[in-house]
């Protein structure tokens, strides 16, 4: 899921629907914008309001961060919205996963126009201390020698965790058990306890944990190492090549904004994150700073649908 970042194709892209604008168009924006976004806590709503402050200041309107449920109620609202740059979303992998495991009322690609990813984070792949395995091929070979005999905790059906559990499984031919939990902090609780004995657990929510020695950690879920764990290697170089999972997201708006409106906020958000104070910030919450154009946003999308569309259609995997 690596994006590659082309910084002139974005200002060509800003460039030229500007310059398809009319000359009497008023400037963009002209009044306050509206962010829906997760549930206070989540990371849609975290995103959101750590960029809030400084956008409003480089648009001159206000951002304003609108906090639902999560679930569907966001992207609901923002499909539904007018296509004028005034109402965006800010959500998760959840926006195009969801419709894979129950009805929707979007369509992840018909309802929305990306204009760019901000944050990624990989899983990582903890066990108990007590599981002798210190590698991810001690893991598999354990893992076989046992089979339905270790448990795996995760935030819920269809979450990062129980879609990177599902994908490993099915790379590695072993098997082990599912036990969802009402949030991710649980579920680290319940593996430090030993109640389960593996996770693919967010790092910000592992890391502490891994430092104690309370858990440890095998390896991270992207295709190269992170920085948040710099001296993990990752699945996909420890025994399960093409493997990965990530965490990412980004920013739309409704379907048939305006591109000089979308090339804007991707060339003024894009300009945000990379500005190296944001990148720490978010860096200390556990989270990387990420950019891309409108064009590579929504083809991750789509890759993606197919990708862990699979993952779930292969194992069964239904929303409660």
């Amino acid at each position: 899921m690596r994006i590659a970042v082309f910084f002139c194709c974005a200002q060509l892209i800003t460039w030229a629907a500007h310059a398809a604008l009319p000359a009497s168009s008023p400037s963009y924006p002209t009044r306050p914008i509206r962010v829906v976004t997760s549930e206070p806590g989540g990371t849609g709503d975290v995103t959101t309001r750590m960029l809030a402050p400084r956008l409003s200041a480089m648009l001159g309107q206000q951002v304003v961060v609108d906090n639902r449920p999560s679930g569907v109620i966001p992207a609901q609202i923002v499909a539904a919205a007018p296509a004028d740059g005034y109402t965006l979303l800010t959500y998760t992998t959840a926006l195009w996963i969801t419709p894979l495991l129950q009805k929707a009322p979007y369509d992840p690609v018909r309802d929305f126009s990306p204009i760019t990813l901000v944050v990624s984070s990989p899983n990582v792949l903890v066990v108990h201390p007590t599981v002798a395995a210190v590698s991810v091929q001690e893991f598999i070979a354990l893992a076989k020698s046992r089979p339905g005999e270790l448990n795996y905790g995760s935030s819920g059906v269809g979450t990062s965790a129980h879609i990177a559990a599902e994908l490993f499984k099915a790379m590695a031919g072993v098997s082990f058990v599912h036990v969802a939990y009402k949030g991710s902090g649980v579920a680290i609780v319940a593996l430090m306890s030993n109640e389960i004995q593996l996770n693919f657990a967010p790092g910000a929510a592992a890391a502490p944990h891994i430092k104690s020695g309370r858990l440890r950690a095998l390896a991270v879920t992207s295709t190269q190492p992170s920085a948040l764990l710099p001296t993990l290697p990752t699945v996909a170089a420890s025994g399960l090549p093409g493997y990965e999972t990530v965490n990412t997201g980004g920013i739309l708006a409704p379907v048939k904004t305006p591109r000089a409106i979308i090339a804007k906020l991707n060339q003024d958000i894009g300009n945000l994150v990379r500005q190296p104070d944001v990148k720490e910030k978010f860096f200390g919450i556990g989270l990387e700073t990420t950019t891309s154009t409108p064009e590579e946003f929504a083809v991750l999308i789509k890759t993606e649908m197919t990708r862990i569309g699979k993952v779930i259609r292969d194992a069964g995997i239904r929303a409660n």
